[in-house]
């Protein structure tokens, strides 16, 4: 008799019955590279998928929903990052369209999540310290993703690590928790749950997917990713991480003369996320991703991707079951 369930056995907790999945894997909503094939793909492999509203307006989003909805009769949600303009539109039409899982980031959750609670939505709450956990489970969320200093694109400025935040933020509350930052594997996945995790949020793995609307040039570039490729940048505007390309080192450049607030602002303009992940601009483009860009090395279909790292889950767990400590 195996030690642990078969891989495509749901694996049963909090994360999994909240959203209604079979496994607990939620591939994350990034700008540009999550729309609604990969969030389909995702869905309809077990996980959980996420259109990435962060880059979509709101009749964009509309038709992705819509979309989404005719790829899988799975769950499916929506990431909203707060700090744009358009969010309050980007609600008005999740509500309308019937989704019932939202993702919320870059912002104050207190603002929207009484709101959508009302609509019977559920709503998870991206954080990067113990600090926002807390206001996170007093603003009356379902659940909290606990993303780690090694993430890719906007990040904590405190630069905690996903090793230390997990447990930190499991002692402090009693939220189902999501793990976040620097997973794109089994063995990251069953490490994150020996921390305090009950489900992982992934989605520099799932940007290298098949089904991700990334630009080809810049999935090339995340498998060609190493170890150091990537660093934290922009702290004065909006921590974010970045691989090392001419845009990045324009960056450096600045920062190290302690540039101002306003200079980087400048150089960073409008449509640079854009112009680097979504229309393959490799050199001059903000290419966002997480560290665990340096574990990638093909582009594989999603569903795949899911069962790659369900199947190295269970051989791990098997692994460490087996060991005498």
């Amino acid at each position: 008799m195996d030690i642990v369930k078969h891989p495509y056995q749901p694996l049963n907790n909090r994360i999994n019955s909240l959203f209604g999945i079979s496994f607990p894997i939620i591939q994350a909503g990034m700008i540009w590279c999550s729309g609604w094939r990969l969030a389909a793909a995702v869905s309809n492999a077990g996980g959980l998928g996420l259109l990435g509203a962060g880059s979509m307006a709101p009749d964009v989003l509309r038709e992705q929903i819509r979309k989404c909805n005719a790829a899988t009769d799975k769950p499916f949600g929506v990431n909203v990052p707060l700090l744009f303009p358009q969010v309050e539109k980007q609600f008005e039409i999740i509500i309308r369209e019937g989704v019932k899982i939202v993702f919320t980031s870059a912002g104050n959750p207190a603002t929207w999540t009484p709101m959508l609670k009302q609509h019977g939505i559920v709503v998870v709450h991206v954080v990067a310290s113990l600090k926002s956990a807390l206001k996170c489970e007093q603003s009356g969320v379902d659940a909290i993703v606990a993303e780690g200093f090694e993430a890719g694109g906007h990040n904590g400025k405190e630069e905690t690590t996903t090793f230390t935040l997990v447990p930190l933020i499991r002692k402090a509350t009693k939220l189902p928790l999501i793990a976040a930052g620097g997973i794109g594997t089994g063995r990251g996945m069953l490490g994150a749950m020996a921390l305090g995790a009950e489900g992982v949020q992934i989605g520099s793995r799932f940007v290298a997917s098949e089904e991700s609307s990334a630009h080809p040039a810049f999935k090339q570039k995340i498998i060609e990713t190493g170890d150091g490729d990537t660093c934290l940048s922009l702290k004065k505007v909006g921590p974010v991480r970045l691989i090392r390309n001419a845009f990045f080192q324009k960056v450096q450049i600045l920062e190290d003369a302690c540039a101002s607030q306003q200079e980087l602002q400048d150089l960073l303009g409008k449509g640079r996320a854009k112009s680097g992940m979504f229309e393959g601009n490799i050199e001059e483009g903000e290419l966002e991703i997480g560290q665990v860009a340096a574990l990638i090395n093909t582009i594989r279909p999603a569903g795949e991707i899911v069962r790659e790292i369900l199947e190295e889950f269970a051989m791990a767990r098997n692994e460490i079951l087996k060991q005498e400590f």
